[in-house]
């Protein structure tokens, strides 16, 4: 067998997976669920989106702990941990646009500097915010934090450009979806940042999903398809479980 080069060699087992195909597919349905998942909870049920956002805080802090605490990658934790950054984000996005009055422009931007605020202190403490350099219980936090509030940013963004832009579900789908392409085409015949490009097409697989989630659930009358929060949940449930059985799903290699 053929020694591994030295950047291979000092690389540290890391608890975050491989960025391939099979994880933008996961991740777009993860979204989704978060959307559909939080609606469910917070308006199917009734429960408001202050107690739901309460509720899916201590999932959201819990999972973190666990995958902290893990010793090494395990895909169905990491990715219940995604779900949980998903639903906190769609009640706390909610919460911040509507229950507080401040609307979908002064959410997104009070959001988008908490995005931007994680990430600066990311790079401050640690020299970085790639997704390669994940492998101390600090970084891991940082990445947890970032994620979360890129998740309820994009829950802001997907409901700001389905609602009060005008453009409905459908129109937000496409839009989202272009950025993305265009995301994915800069990353294959361009030298632009790794890093850069894969926080862009984080964030944009969030509103992505929000709209997803919302056409699903949304009455006719809205532009939705109606239906149930919880058929459609159990449904996303089952698709995101079958792919992490039958697309193979490996620790990332992180760097010392």
């Amino acid at each position: 067998m053929n020694a591994l080069p030295s950047t291979q060699a000092n690389a540290w087992p890391s608890k975050v997976p491989e960025v391939t195909l099979g994880f933008w597919l996961i991740k777009i349905a993860a979204t989704t669920l978060g959307e559909t998942g939080g609606d469910a909870v917070s308006m199917s049920m009734n429960l408001g989106y202050l107690a739901g956002t309460g509720i899916f805080a201590a999932i959201f802090l819990a999972a973190v702990i666990a995958q902290v605490k893990a010793k090494k990658f395990h895909p169905f934790l990491y990715w219940a941990t995604i779900v949980a950054t998903t639903t906190v984000g769609t009640t706390l996005a909610d919460f911040v646009d509507r229950s507080l009055g401040i609307g979908y422009a002064g959410g997104s931007s009070i959001l988008l500097a908490l995005l931007l605020g994680s990430l600066f202190a990311w790079h401050r403490t640690l020299g970085s915010v790639s997704v390669s350099t994940v492998n101390s219980p600090n970084a891991e936090a940082f990445y947890w934090v970032t994620i979360m509030f890129s998740q309820t940013l994009g829950t802001a963004l997907g409901d700001w450009t389905a609602g009060a832009a005008g453009l409905g579900y459908t129109g937000a789908a496409l839009v989202f979806g272009a950025l993305l392409a265009v995301t994915a085409a800069t990353y294959c015949w361009t030298r632009v940042s790794r890093t850069l490009l894969f926080w862009i097409a984080f964030i944009l697989t969030r509103p992505l999903g929000a709209v997803v989630g919302d056409y699903l659930d949304k009455p006719l009358a809205a532009g939705g398809l109606a239906l149930s929060r919880y058929s459609a949940s159990i449904t996303l449930f089952v698709f995101i479980i079958a792919c992490i059985l039958l697309l193979r799903q490996r620790a990332a290699r992180t760097m010392h």
